[in-house]
């Protein structure tokens, strides 16, 4: 199964983020609740009201989405099991195919081939993505004691 990740992504503008804002307050407000499903009501052009059944769970997602908007940021929601080409992959850990490319053929993130093309996994690419990560940090904490120890002036 092969997912498109769209690079069509924009920022909200001010109006969006405003009813970010209000609607993540509001959702939050009521998902305090141990049901597995909640019921909204969803206004037409006709102002009548539709009732709907939803998943809690997909309304923490809509609440976690809402925030990030209202923060300014443009927000893709990618299936966990997706599989990404070289290029989407590259595109999400922000480095060049080639380099990813390098990832792959070392054995540092791993892929399959769909055909001729590499396939990776979301799952396996934000594993990696961690991984990178918490040994990025770990370097800084090892640098910033050395400084310490060494009396450098990062104190």
């Amino acid at each position: 199964m092969s997912t498109v990740i769209h690079p069509s992504i924009s920022l909200p503008v001010e109006r969006e983020v405003k009813a970010a804002i209000e609607g993540q307050r509001a959702l939050a407000a009521y998902l305090a609740t141990h049901f597995e499903t909640q019921h909204i009501q969803i206004f037409d052009e006709q102002n009548e009201a539709h009732r709907v059944e939803l998943p809690t769970s997909a309304l923490r997602l809509l609440i976690d989405i809402l925030a990030e908007l209202a923060a300014g940021n443009a927000v893709q929601v990618v299936p966990v099991h997706a599989e990404l080409t070289t290029q989407e992959a590259a595109d999400l850990l922000n480095v060049s195919r080639p380099h990813l490319i390098k990832l792959l053929e070392s054995g540092e993130l791993s892929y399959h081939k769909t055909g001729k093309h590499r396939r990776v996994r979301f799952a396996d690419l934000m594993d990696y993505k961690n991984r990178r990560t918490t040994a990025s940090e770990q370097a800084m904490a090892l640098l910033a004691e050395q400084a310490q120890a060494l009396r450098t002036g990062y104190e």
